[in-house]
């Protein structure tokens, strides 16, 4: 029976404890960017809001009233898609993050493995255990691959969907200040 190493143990927490407060850190910088966003989103909301008010209670001819709600219409549609996106933005960005995080603690985890493996004292079955743990990095790593793969390609799908729900919402208010200008 071999002793721990200490040392080691010590350095591979010392490597956790790191790698988690990174983490930790870019997370909360995320969450921090989303409240902001969203007390700004909610301020700005209720500013318009009151303004929308004012406008609509100043109506006098019950015939303008489509042409103010329009009017209205339009700024809030894209407040919300500004909105929409800035949260898409910052999501990404911490999701970019955690991703790199993951990353760099897998090589990390990988390279010592494969290390350790390739120093340690010849013993029986020792050939077999490291092809098997070999080949369990080489398996693990193209997941992970294919796992950073679908992620890029989901936010492409998103930001793709996000851009034509914007063109639509776009077109969609120059129609109807079209058909109210008539």
């Amino acid at each position: 029976m071999s002793t721990p190493n200490f040392e080691q143990l010590g350095a591979v927490q010392k490597i956790g404890a790191d790698a988690l407060l990174t983490l930790i850190r870019s997370t909360c910088n995320g969450v921090e960017r989303l409240t902001a966003l969203n007390v700004a989103a909610t301020r700005d909301f209720l500013s318009g809001v009151v303004t929308n008010t004012q406008q609509v209670l100043a109506i006098k001819d019950a015939s303008e009233f489509p042409r103010v709600n329009v009017n209205l219409l339009q700024p809030v549609l894209e407040k919300y898609m500004n909105y929409v996106r800035d949260v898409y933005e910052v999501t990404t960005a911490i999701q970019q993050d955690v991703t790199a995080i993951a990353e760099g603690q897998y090589e990390q985890i990988s390279r010592n493995a494969t290390a350790t493996l390739d120093k340690s004292t010849p013993a029986p079955g020792k050939d077999v255990v490291a092809a098997t743990v070999k080949t369990l990095l080489d398996t693990s790593s193209r997941f992970f691959d294919q796992i950073n793969s679908f992620s890029q390609q989901a936010n492409a799908i998103a930001e793709a969907n996000l851009k034509a729900v914007s063109a639509t919402t776009q077109a969609a208010t120059a129609a109807t200040r079209k058909s109210v200008k008539k």
